[in-house]
């Protein structure tokens, strides 16, 4: 760019916008056009595998139509608030299951992708555990598909890691999610609004009271992001939804800073019936 057309740029805050925005153009268009050019020759060098069972596929980080067919997507009928599936016989839309009617979840909603089949566990090791933190896409992609349209003053937030899980794992899996879900629309990610004050145990086996005793202060609501929270509608991101401990403590600490509301949104939902297999993959 010549001289002269800096000056009017420095001069100019919507020159200096558009050229920002053609230089991001630019540099989104070169990345695409690279991917796109050696996508053969990575097809041809690491044949497209699904991630969940190794069978083939027709490209890179998609599942096979088996796998596909083993997702359980959420639908109707299910409970309004966590989406539990009811009998076909059951109430009807907007009611709430017996669990949520006992106790009310502080919660405004459950997003789950799928429930956690066979092939949600394997792609949450491969994940998580595998360290295959290519699927984030595709998981997040699940996750959005139950979204509401992002409307007012919304804000997406990560379930907190302890650091020294940081450190061991190298990512917070849910944040991954969260940068995604960003990415595809659904509001500003504030990765670090809340913060895990120790390292907890696995919860797997534990007794309701005894997971609220092991969380009790463990999740607060960092101070110098308070105000992004106040009035704001919270998306609460985690991989996978199990006991709903960890993120009841993390709605607990976002309501207490004034959210207006708190949706959890969660790539698997974990339904009673298969809490039992999902405790041995459960270290967060």
């Amino acid at each position: 760019m010549r001289g002269g057309a800096w000056l009017v740029i420095a001069h100019c805050p919507a020159a200096l916008a558009s050229a920002v925005q053609a230089a991001h153009h630019r540099k989104v268009s070169t990345s695409r056009l690279l991917r796109d050019s050696f996508a053969p020759v990575l097809d041809f060098v690491y044949p497209p595998r699904c991630p969940a069972c190794g069978g083939g596929v027709g490209e890179q980080g998609g599942l096979c139509a088996a796998c596909w067919e083993d997702l359980s997507i959420p639908s109707e009928p299910c409970c309004v608030s966590c989406q539990r599936p009811f009998a076909s016989t059951g109430p009807g839309e907007g009611a709430s299951c017996a669990v949520c009617l006992a106790t009310p979840p502080l919660h405004d909603g459950i997003a789950a992708g799928t429930l956690y089949t066979d092939t949600a566990r394997k792609l949450v090791l491969a994940y998580k555990h595998g360290r295959r933190i290519a699927l984030a896409p595709l998981l997040a992609r699940l996750i959005a598909a139950r979204l509401p349209p992002a409307m007012g003053n919304r804000v997406i937030v990560p379930v907190p890691l302890h650091r020294r899980r940081i450190w061991q794992r190298g990512f917070n899996q849910a944040a991954l999610l969260g940068r995604q879900l960003h990415q595809l629309g659904h509001g500003p990610l504030c990765v670090d609004a809340l913060v895990r004050n120790r390292p907890t145990p696995p919860l797997g086996g534990l007794g309701k009271k005894a997971r609220a005793r092991t969380l009790s202060g463990a999740i607060a609501l960092r101070p110098a992001r308070a105000g992004m929270i106040a009035d704001a509608d919270v998306i609460l991101v985690d991989d996978v939804l199990t006991s709903g401990a960890t993120s009841t403590a993390c709605v607990r600490a976002l309501k207490r800073g004034g959210a207006r509301s708190v949706i959890i949104a969660c790539f698997a939902r974990v339904l009673d019936e298969a809490r039992d297999a999902r405790r041995t993959d459960s270290t967060r």
